[in-house]
C-alpha cells in the first residue's frame, strides 16, 4: 500500500505536467520519450483490440490483462526511465481528471 501510494502521489504530478501539455499542443506534435513511436507500435502489436478513448477498468486491472501487461512493460526496462511506475488514467478520454473518471494504473 506505501509503495502504491508513493506511485500515486508522483502519477498525480505527472499528470498534471502532461495533462498542461496535452491541452496547450496538439498531441500528434507532441513527443514524450525518445521512443514513443515504438512503444505505440509495440503497444498496437500486443493491444490492437484495445479502446483508448474510453477504457475498460477489466481490461487494465483484472488477473489475465496483468498478464499482457507485465511483460509489456519490462520491454522497456534500460528504456524508459521509471517503465514500470504507475500512472493515472483517464477513464473517458474527452473529459478531464476527476476522481471518478480517473484509475491508477
Amino acid at each position: 500500500p506505501r509503495v502504491e501510494l508513493a506511485w500515486a502521489m508522483k502519477a498525480h504530478q505527472h499528470a498534471q505536467v502532461y495533462f498542461n501539455l496535452i491541452s496547450s499542443v496538439d498531441p500528434k506534435f507532441l513527443n514524450l520519450t525518445k521512443v514513443d513511436d515504438r512503444i505505440y507500435e509495440e503497444f498496437r502489436e500486443t493491444f490492437g483490440d484495445l479502446r483508448v478513448d474510453v477504457l475498460d477498468p477489466e481490461e487494465l486491472k483484472s488477473e489475465p490483462a496483468k498478464a499482457k501487461w507485465r511483460p509489456f512493460c519490462l520491454r522497456f526496462e534500460g528504456v524508459v526511465e521509471d517503465f514500470n511506475y504507475g500512472t493515472l488514467l483517464r477513464l473517458d478520454s474527452r473529459r478531464e481528471y476527476s476522481e471518478e473518471n480517473t484509475i491508477f494504473g
